[in-house]
């Protein structure tokens, strides 16, 4: 692999479409290692467009408008953040060799939509999976959860990240207002939702994958220890690394993520989601990008699930060595405002072997994640109550 110099007529880019706290992440990985980085997103001043070498506001939705900016900043490689992105455009710039799309356009256009990698999942690969059906309406959804899913079960929308637009529906009274919120929780104008099972694990894990150019010169993959994590409403608030689980469990799931990751190809980190109960595993969801779960491994591993993507799209050696059990904990806005600042970093920062991450989100709402607290300790438990307590510590405020 060569690197160029960034700003000059030899640079390496790439482009990054999305720009919140894990695309910052990937963007300071990737400028440590000399590549020039465009960050692209729908508002102003996100956080990776505080860092990158330049910065682009569009509609990623719109395929013209994605185009238009591609042909003009002419990366080498584009590397979605995020699912509202017009991807069968992404698949034309694949196509006509404009860019290379990180880590294929294929993976990208399934997995951005939950209807396209379930089914790729549970049909295609035959994985086991929650019971599942989708519904473009109140009716089909109705006919859906009479049909065999039953109650409780999980509705949402196809097209949807960190849990927006997810909810529980526990009986016939619940559908109609599931149904609002799924449409007002989807990324793009998708009028369609998945309808599952409510599966009695014991915890979630997200297992993640790394398809990285190893010695031999192939495309080889590599998995980080599992991280286990907490979810409300379908959105992350705590992780820690390793979770703990039998054997058996652990090698099912990997067997579980390679099929699925070695489907869809390419190079990058994959964020593999699993449900598990004793040895039993189920494929949940997949993100061919760095997962919000995995910002633990930036107090956990030698080399993060940043600096894992950076590595492994640029074909570099990676390594998944665990270096300290260790947790994460989410630091919510609290309110809704515009230019927030923090006070209690210093308390946060004196609870022992813990670190904090401030996003630098322009605008704060009550649940919006604006940060998240590290820590390390003898082991998860530790960790986890000093992540938790570092996060307490923070209060967001108005300026």
């Amino acid at each position: 692999m060569r690197i160029g110099t960034p700003l000059s007529p030899n640079a390496t880019r790439v482009m990054l479409l999305g720009a919140g706290e894990l695309g910052k992440e990937v963007i300071i990985a990737l400028q440590r290692l000399g590549v020039e980085v465009i960050a692209v997103d729908r508002y102003p001043d996100a956080p990776g467009h505080q860092v990158a070498h330049r910065a682009h506001v569009i509609n990623m939705a719109d395929g013209t408008a994605l185009r238009a900016l591609v042909e003009k900043e002419r990366p080498h490689m584009i590397v979605p953040e995020i699912e509202a992105i017009a991807t069968d455009m992404l698949a034309e710039i694949e196509r006509d060799k404009l860019a290379e799309v990180i880590p294929a356009a294929r993976a990208t256009q399934l997995t951005m939509n939950r209807e396209g990698i379930r089914r790729l999942a549970a049909e295609t690969l035959e994985l086991p999976t929650s019971r599942y059906a989708f519904a473009s309406s109140v009716i089909e959804l109705k006919e859906a959860i009479d049909g065999g899913i039953g109650y409780p079960c999980l509705i949402k929308p196809v097209m949807s990240s960190s849990g927006k637009g997810q909810s529980t529906v526990n009986g016939p009274d619940d559908i109609d207002r599931a149904w609002e919120y799924a449409m007002s929780g989807a990324r793009v104008n998708q009028s369609r939702v998945i309808v599952e099972e409510m599966i009695k694990f014991e915890y979630e894990i997200t297992q993640l994958t790394v398809r990285a150019v190893g010695d031999s010169g192939e495309v080889e993959t590599l998995f980080c220890e599992p991280v286990g994590h907490v979810q409300v409403k379908g959105d992350y608030v705590e992780s820690w690394q390793p979770q703990a689980m039998s054997q058996k469990a652990l090698q099912r799931s990997r067997e579980v993520a390679k099929k699925v990751t070695d489907n869809l190809g390419g190079r990058g980190i994959f964020g593999v989601e699993l449900f598990v109960r004793g040895d039993q595993v189920w494929f949940s969801e997949v993100s061919p990008r760095p997962h919000d779960t995995g910002m633990v491994t930036m107090i956990t591993q030698n080399q993060n699930e940043f600096d894992l993507h950076a590595r492994a799209i640029l074909g570099l050696p990676v390594s998944v060595a665990l270096r300290a059990p260790g947790a994460s904990a989410v630091i919510y806005g609290g309110m809704d405002a515009k230019g927030i600042a923090y006070e209690g970093v210093d308390e946060a920062l004196r609870v022992p072997q813990t670190d904090l991450r401030l996003f630098g989100k322009p605008e704060a709402c009550m649940r919006r994640r604006m940060g998240v607290a590290l820590a390390n300790g003898t082991s998860t438990g530790e960790a986890r109550e000093r992540a938790k307590l570092a996060a307490s510590k923070v209060r967001p405020v108005k300026a």
